[in-house]
């Protein structure tokens, strides 16, 4: 049954939520910016405040509970039984007549397409896979990667705004001890907020790059073992536009991208 809760995701949920809203509870019942201004009966911060706190909360539960991208079926699948599934850098090639080619993964035996991979933790395979994030307990690909982005950027204001707060309802005290004892529960509440912020402040930072060069967490961990990278330079991308094409196809939900396109800088310099 413990197994089955961790396999979910509802523990960590459930923390993520309920961390969310003490923190919330906490700067709104201390002497801070918030409880000032309603006390003034200026209820626009506040309910601001509140509004982007649940944002990021149904933006989290969204990533979290989104499909990201799974590889559900093809047409010419063929399942071997009693095989056991090797590592995907073991995939045998199948044979295509139009590139890119499609590799059958180990573990599901399933046509992988180009940029995907294989998750161990949620069984499946998963299309332009980035990374499968504890956090959130779900992986980022295809799908979510663009809302993944959207909550880090809410989450961090949400975050920030809270450090702001926090620091606002920091009372002086005669003492060191009279300090701690009426500022205890901000100062955990400002250590855990800082502690995120900067989490999230790296993780917005790194994927907002991997974004502008059209690159996945994956890709750029473990270019030198994936067939279709290993062979290309340490600077050469073969799916890289420019930073400008790669943003747009990106946060573009009006089209659908076809992310295993690959570009050459010949082919792009000569035309």
């Amino acid at each position: 049954m413990a197994q089955n809760m961790f396999r979910t995701g509802f523990l960590v949920r459930a923390t993520h939520t309920l961390l969310t809203w003490v923190i919330t509870l906490t700067l709104f019942l201390h002497n801070t910016d918030l409880r000032k201004c309603e006390e003034r009966g200026e209820l626009l911060l506040p309910v601001l405040f509140f509004l982007v706190v649940v944002l990021s909360v149904l933006l989290y539960f969204a990533v979290s509970l989104m499909d990201p991208g799974f590889v559900l079926t093809d047409t010419t699948k063929s399942v071997v039984q009693g095989v056991q599934g090797a590592n995907e850098e073991m995939e045998s090639m199948i044979p295509q007549t139009s590139t890119p080619r499609l590799r059958r993964c180990g573990y599901c035996l399933l046509q992988q397409p180009m940029r995907a991979k294989h998750c161990q933790t949620c069984k499946r395979c998963v299309r332009r896979f980035d990374h499968h994030c504890p956090w959130i307990e779900n992986c980022v690909g295809e799908r979510n990667h663009r809302w993944f982005i959207v909550y880090l950027l809410v989450q961090l204001l949400a975050l920030l705004w809270a450090l702001h707060i926090a620091l606002s309802g920091i009372s002086p005290s005669i003492s060191w001890e009279l300090w701690f004892r009426v500022n205890g529960l901000l100062l955990v509440a400002l250590a855990v907020v800082g502690v995120f912020s900067v989490v999230v402040v790296l993780l917005l930072g790194c994927h907002l790059y991997l974004v502008s060069i059209n690159c996945t967490t994956w890709e750029f961990m473990s270019r030198h073992r994936i067939s279709y990278l290993k062979h290309c330079g340490d600077e050469e991308n073969p799916f890289d536009r420019g930073v400008f094409c790669n943003l747009w196809d990106f946060f573009c939900i009006c089209r659908t991208v076809m992310w295993e396109k690959m570009y050459h800088r010949d082919t792009l310099n000569s035309v």
